[in-house]
């Protein structure tokens, strides 16, 4: 069975990707940090935090994609509108213009299943379900590592060339870093 993308509806599928793997009141991030304003997202711990994403894959739009391999959850891809996340108020990654375009920003492929495109086909369904919800444009704010070697851990923002393979272009520069690597806004227009 080939690999399928599509909306983040079960919390079970999240649980596995994000959830904590041993102790479940642990405080990992369940892909909010960047979905919370500051002061929400250090408030929101243990427990509280897994509950705060089972509600969020039963609203009406879903806090991002999970690819499937065989029925299995092997990766994950946030997407939102711009407007509902810090992004829209952040002071190093800039607005390249007023246009309600939504944020694909956090990347995550299951140990085991790395090296297969999965992040392509992740950032591939992201776009494909921001354009299903209307969304006129997708940006990403990945790392300009050029080429090299990004530590695993700072990596689930993307690359510059994950998002190039996805159609995007180059939109601005931000004063942003992970990992050592600068930051930039990647976009790419879904209608017109």
């Amino acid at each position: 069975m080939p690999l399928v993308v599509g909306p983040a509806t079960s919390f079970d599928d999240l649980a596995i990707l994000l959830g904590p793997k041993r102790d479940p009141d642990a405080s990992v991030c369940w892909c909010l940090s960047h979905r919370l304003p500051a002061a929400t997202h250090r408030a929101l711990t243990g427990r509280a935090r897994g509950e705060y994403v089972r509600e969020l894959t039963a609203r009406a739009v879903a806090p991002g994609v999970v690819a499937h391999d065989d029925g299995e959850p092997v990766g994950w891809a946030a997407v939102a509108p711009r407007s509902e996340l810090p992004f829209a108020r952040s002071r190093t990654i800039p607005h390249v213009d007023d246009l309600p375009v939504w944020s694909v920003w956090c990347f995550r492929v299951r140990a085991g299943h790395r090296g297969r495109g999965i992040a392509r086909a992740l950032l591939a369904g992201a776009v494909a379900y921001a354009r299903d919800q209307g969304a006129p444009a997708v940006e990403g704010y990945p790392v300009d590592n050029r080429g090299a070697r990004v530590d695993l851990t700072m990596a689930y923002v993307g690359t510059r060339a994950l998002f190039e393979a996805g159609g995007f272009t180059f939109a601005a520069a931000t004063t942003g870093v992970s990992g050592g690597f600068p930051r930039v806004v990647m976009r790419r227009a879904l209608t017109g």
